[in-house]
């Protein structure tokens, strides 16, 4: 049984009797209005992963103080603004204390605590560095959250140029067009073909069957998208066109690569075996054609070949990955070449993202004002060449 702390140990106990009371009674508990009411079985418990990353940091900083694990997992909870975790938190000092090691508590808590974290958690009690394994994990979080806001960053402004864009269009084309298509059935000038096609989309879109059937057909598509995506074909047919998409592919392509290093030089400083690091960075992978990828690099290491030739069968990884890694697979310095690809795709990443956003920031402009500009001249032509043919 791995060892969580060398002082209070009477005190760890008495709080083990006092969670066990507390567990024992949900009616006083709930009577008395106390933090740990939320009661969820734990296979389907789910918490923000900011909660969990300054959960991690605070217990690692309370055990490098000498506090028994289970008392400084007590006084975490009592001071969490998330009840549903602090709840898991008090149970899960509750097992300590009965003899349970922590990672196999955890196991328990699927959708809260990954596999990776689990790992890194056997690890440091395998090799008595928890405390220092705690905080690996809450820094490894703490940059997976930072790269993931960072790509949410970079999708979400186009998404807003395209809203932007729709919502201009959509408009003019309900509000105004249909004023100049009056004017002109009155007029009964003949019409421009860009202005016919403009009054057409306008018919098309203030009718009933557009407002009704718009959001339908979009329903359908993402209806008929979830279910191809839930597929493994399908998922593995989407994720490789996605690395293909201009300047966002090779954007993902480098949050992968940045996330994949990291997390594997995290595992592997821990002591755990490559082949087990290896498994678990392809289950927090995000992308089909990267799990296929990694999965072969682990097949060829089985069969006693080097991680480097596995990984590059298929040429989704950059040259670059595939070269550091074959240096410290011959130097035996593996986990310090994975840490500074990790360094360098994190940096890759931030100048992707600022030079993106900087390049989206005029594309708004020139798709609005292209939009409205197109609307207008093909209003305006019309009154043109009426003014050409009065003057003939």
């Amino acid at each position: 049984m791995a060892s969580y702390g060398g002082k209070n140990v009477s005190q760890t106990k008495q709080i083990a009797k006092t969670t066990s009371s507390q567990n024992d009674n949900p009616l006083k508990n709930k009577a008395n209005g106390g933090l740990f009411n939320s009661q969820q079985a734990p296979a389907r418990l789910t918490v923000p992963q900011k909660d969990l990353l300054v959960f991690f940091r605070q217990l690692s900083v309370i055990l490098q103080s000498g506090v028994a694990i289970a008392q400084g997992m007590i006084l975490i909870a009592e001071n969490m603004t998330n009840r549903k975790l602090a709840n898991a938190v008090q149970n899960i000092a509750g097992r300590l204390t009965a003899g349970d090691e922590l990672s196999s508590i955890l196991k328990k808590y699927p959708k809260v605590f990954k596999p990776i974290a689990i790992g890194l958690i056997e690890a440091g009690e395998a090799g008595g560095i928890l405390e220092q394994v705690l905080d690996r994990i809450a820094l490894l979080m703490e940059e997976q959250a930072k790269i993931r806001g960072q790509l949410i960053g970079a999708m979400v402004y186009p998404a807003i140029v395209l809203v932007l864009a729709v919502s201009v269009s959509l408009g003019l084309l309900i509000f105004i067009v249909p004023r100049f298509q009056v004017m002109f059935e009155s007029m009964g000038a003949e019409l421009p073909a860009l202005t016919s096609t403009m009054l057409t989309l306008s018919k098309v879109v203030t009718s009933p069957y557009f407002a009704l059937g718009g959001p339908g057909v979009i329903l359908v598509l993402g209806f008929l998208f979830n279910q191809v995506y839930r597929t493994a074909s399908g998922r593995m047919i989407i994720d490789t066109n996605i690395l293909k998409v201009p300047l966002f592919g090779s954007l993902l392509l480098r949050t992968e690569m940045a996330g994949l290093c990291d997390t594997l030089a995290t595992l592997v400083n821990s002591g755990i075996p490559i082949v087990e690091g290896l498994e678990r960075c392809e289950a927090a992978s995000s992308n089909a054609l990267i799990k296929q990828t990694v999965r072969q690099g682990i097949d060829r290491v089985m069969q006693g070949e080097e991680l480097n030739y596995g990984l590059s069968r298929n040429g989704v990884f950059p040259k670059l990955v595939i070269s550091m890694i074959k240096i410290g697979e011959e130097t035996g310095q593996l986990s310090f070449m994975l840490e500074k690809l990790a360094v360098f795709y994190k940096r890759e990443v931030d100048s992707a993202v600022s030079s993106l956003t900087k390049a989206m920031e005029p594309t708004v402009v020139f798709v609005v004002a292209g939009i409205v500009g197109t609307i207008v001249i093909a209003l305006y032509l019309p009154m043109f060449s009426m003014i050409t043919n009065m003057r003939g």
